[in-house]
């Protein structure tokens, strides 16, 4: 599957993204358009989704894995609802780490699955009876803010507080996959992922929720000589946590996100870090797509969401799973 970076014109306005913006005003007003004619399915259970307003990166996926963790500790059955972005897998199917890979499911999908159930499904209504037959009591929606095939009862926005939301231009003038002021009028809440740089939350209407992301395993890298390498939405937020953590980056490799690594990538990163006598790091998503063989060479940086008021966030659950 072709995978691609975002383009640098993404990060401030300029002569090309204006270019481009009759491209994607007509891109919104279709999204717009799908949303308003779509009757989407209500499911059984309450469903939570947590989405973003912009390609990649916003830290959407350690939030999905936070939330199912949290419900897990209340004694309820949670699914997580993926589309299994770079799997071949249609779904509706749960994900069975003995017999599925990122190939089939994803990287994220597999990741995920060590805390509840996932099922991958192309179809989201579809995957959200498939996981309520079996047995789930609520479901988390990893991204599909802007799918209108399945009723949200709670909807939750990530946001990177270190890129906002770039130029502020729909794809593919920018980042964006519908318009900010669209996408907050929708939603329930916002997670404000890390400082807020860009002075959004006097603007956001909605409540929001600070967090961050935070190292589990950081003192296993602190002082080591590493060659770090992710195919994740912003790599540059990987390095930077490695350094500030007290790591030695010898070398940083970024890749598109979800690349899939071939023989020849990581032979080359093995030899770059055997040469420089470093120890070869990525994320638990890059490591989700080696090959098995390569999982025991590589090492990853392990991390979970912080979050500043965590209470606020548990009455916003009691609240849908009272009223679900």
């Amino acid at each position: 599957m072709p995978t691609l970076s975002p383009p640098d014109f993404w990060s401030r306005p300029g002569f090309v993204s204006g270019l481009l913006e009759p491209a994607a005003q007509a891109y919104a007003a279709l999204g717009a358009a799908r949303r308003a004619l779509a009757k989407p399915y209500r499911a059984r259970v309450p469903v939570i989704c947590v989405g973003n307003l912009v390609v990649g990166g916003a830290g959407k996926t350690p939030i999905v894995e936070s939330l199912a963790q949290m419900l897990v500790a209340r004694g309820r059955k949670p699914a997580i609802l993926s589309r299994g972005y770079g799997g071949s897998e249609p779904g509706p199917v749960q994900v069975d780490l003995a017999r599925h890979g990122a190939g089939s499911v994803g990287d994220e999908p597999l990741m995920l699955s060590r805390v509840t159930s996932v099922w991958v499904g192309r179809d989201r209504a579809a995957a959200a009876r498939a996981a309520s037959d079996a047995g789930a009591d609520c479901l988390i929606m990893d991204d599909g803010f802007q799918n209108p095939g399945l009723y949200k009862d709670l909807s939750l926005l990530a946001i990177d507080g270190g890129y906002g939301f770039g130029n502020g231009r729909v794809m593919p003038a920018g980042p964006l996959r519908e318009p900010a002021i669209a996408g907050l009028t929708r939603t329930d809440a916002v997670v404000m992922m890390g400082d807020d740089w860009f002075g959004l939350i006097p603007r956001i209407k909605k409540p929001v929720l600070r967090a961050a992301l935070t190292p589990i395993n950081g003192a296993d890298f602190s002082g080591k000589n590493l060659v770090a390498f992710a195919g994740i939405g912003r790599p540059e937020k990987f390095f930077a946590t490695l350094e500030k953590i007290g790591a030695h980056l010898v070398a940083r490799r970024d890749f598109p996100d979800h690349h899939v690594y071939s023989d020849t990538d990581l032979h080359a990163l093995a030899d770059e870090a055997r040469a420089k006598d470093a120890t070869l790091v990525t994320t638990e998503k890059d490591r989700a797509r080696l090959a098995p063989p390569w999982r025991d060479r590589v090492v990853a940086l392990a991390i979970t969401v912080a979050w500043q008021d965590e209470d606020a966030l548990s009455r916003m659950l009691d609240n849908v799973l009272r009223n679900g």
